[in-house]
């Protein structure tokens, strides 16, 4: 089967398992599907964390620009009436024992002097009072060791968003997959359609011309040669009509494999491939009854929401039980009094607590947040029960659609057969003047009706094969199970929101853990 290809220009051949290849490696849904397991596995690793030791180290320079002990700028006024006091260091001036009475009071008097006309703060600058230069390094621990159940919680939370994201990126592939096992084979269909239309075309034609002999000679009526000319004329309308759905179909199909829209494309799969019918059939035959509704996809990531909302709730419940945490500090400081500091300068703080928390008084917060909670597992539980129902329908319909395309398929076998060997007869009955226009037409209509019907049926089973194979990670299809399924699936949201927000909260937590009982955030 060949599509249409502009002159000139090279066709790609494609086959449906490179259709399906091409397009999942290009497709945008598988995309956002991926992205969605990443961002899932980097709150499993958030919610892990928690569990963990932490450990920060911090480094800091301070350079003090005004300082409240800083008596220079507001200091009395000098007494000029009065000497200035001798220059430090002030203990120059004390004598030792061999000194007179008079030299070792005098030296007392002037070391009196000297510390007098001193900075009083001074003695203080070596305990970074006011200093100009700080440099502050540290490392800080803490360890959560008691949270009421909230960490296990935010965990449990954060795997069943996980399993809900494989879940979804498994969807997106059998999705795409089905959709272009439908596109691959509408645009076969199209072709065989086309090439069918076209055949017709010739035929109306080629009784034209005959008609038109025989009215020459005399054989025929005028009304014959009418009804040649119309029925060659309503032929042509159908074939545009069937070129411009083909083109439709092949711009669908290029679509979804993200090629050039213009780029020719040539199907190397027939729509009635031998071999994948056999299957289809053998497949039909062995259907049961029905399959496992709680193996659809959708059903699955209904049941990884209740595991989601059930750990939320279980985080609600353990914010009214107290947490305990442990935390350290170590750190090196240093206030010189040049610019750098030296490897003596440095003196070591180091601190170990242990705090907690327990919540008192909220206003109504906590029970808030555990009513909400609680609505939102039964409502999650009321959507899983809806979409097994929908689930079991939808299973029932695909099956039903299958068996109705094999029993098409096999009542289709044989009529175009059939129906070709009728043309031909009618064709020559009309050539020897035996039959009328009117049979031949009945006969080329059926002909055509027998080859439409064959190729459709071969095309519903083998999309009805695929999509029953696909089916567990398939969404559902059934009318009303949509707007279920896109509900779920904003609740698998809310419910990722919800635990990003805890994991957030936690932070505040700690934050005001800090400010009330002094212990450094984790």
């Amino acid at each position: 089967m060949k599509a249409q290809v502009a002159p000139g220009a090279q066709a790609r051949t494609i086959s449906l398992d490179e259709a399906v290849r091409t397009a999942e490696a290009q497709s945008e849904a598988i995309r956002i599907a991926r992205a969605g397991v990443q961002r899932a596995q980097g709150q499993q690793y958030q919610a892990r964390s928690q569990r963990l030791p932490q450990l920060n180290g911090s480094a800091s320079y301070t350079r003090t620009l005004a300082s409240q002990f800083d008596v220079g700028g507001s200091a009395p006024a000098v007494d000029t009436t009065k000497p200035e006091p001798p220059p430090t260091p002030c203990d120059q001036y004390l004598r030792d024992a061999t000194a007179t009475t008079t030299e070792r009071l005098a030296g007392l008097e002037d070391a009196s002097r000297c510390a007098l006309g001193q900075n009083p703060f001074s003695s203080f600058g070596n305990l970074g009072f006011g200093a100009k230069n700080q440099y502050n390094a540290g490392l800080s621990f803490s360890q959560n060791l008691f949270s009421g159940g909230r960490i296990m919680a935010q965990n449990s939370v954060a795997n069943a968003g996980r399993r809900s994201a494989e879940i979804e990126l498994s969807a997106q592939r059998a999705q795409l997959r089905l959709d272009v096992t439908q596109a691959y084979f509408d645009a076969a269909l199209a072709d065989r359609l086309v090439a069918l239309a076209e055949s017709s075309a010739v035929q109306t034609d080629k009784v034209l011309r005959q008609t038109q002999l025989a009215r020459t000679v005399g054989n025929v009526s005028e009304f014959e040669l009418l009804r040649a000319q119309v029925s060659s004329a309503n032929q042509r309308p159908i074939v545009i009509q069937r070129q411009s759905d083909r083109e439709v179909a092949y711009l669908r199909l290029k679509q979804l494999l993200n090629l050039p829209l213009e780029s020719p494309v040539q199907l190397t799969t027939m729509v009635d491939d031998p071999a994948a019918i056999s299957s289809a059939v053998a497949v039909a035959a062995a259907i049961s009854s029905d399959t496992a509704a709680v193996d659809r996809a959708t059903v699955r990531q209904a049941a990884a929401s209740i595991d989601a909302q059930r750990g939320l709730l279980k985080v609600a419940k353990a914010q009214r039980f107290p947490t305990l945490a442990l935390t350290s500090q170590y750190g090196k400081v240093a206030f010189p009094l040049t610019g750098f500091p030296g490897s003596g300068d440095f003196r070591t703080n180091w601190t170990v607590a242990l705090g907690t928390q327990v919540p008192l008084f909220t206003g109504g917060r906590i029970k808030g947040d555990q009513m909400v909670a609680e609505a939102n597992v039964r409502e999650a539980q009321a959507r899983y029960d809806q979409l097994r129902e929908f689930a079991s329908l939808d299973s029932r319909v695909t099956i039903n659609n299958l068996l109705q395309a094999r029993e098409a398929w096999q009542a289709s076998l044989g009529t175009a057969e059939q129906a070709s060997r009728a043309y031909s007869i009618a064709e020559v009955r009309y050539r020897e003047g035996i039959s009328t226009q009117l049979e031949l037409n009945d006969a080329r209509i059926l002909l055509e009706q027998a080859v439409v019907n064959r190729a459709s049926a071969a095309r519903n089973l083998q999309v009805a094969r695929v999509k029953l194979a696909l089916l567990p990670d398939l969404p559902l299809q059934t009318t009303g199970a949509t707007q279920a399924q896109a509900q779920s699936q904003a609740s698998a949201q809310q419910t990722s929101q919800q635990s990003s927000q805890q994991t957030q909260s936690a932070t505040q937590q700690a934050q005001t853990q800090q400010s009330t009982t002094g212990i450094p955030p984790q």
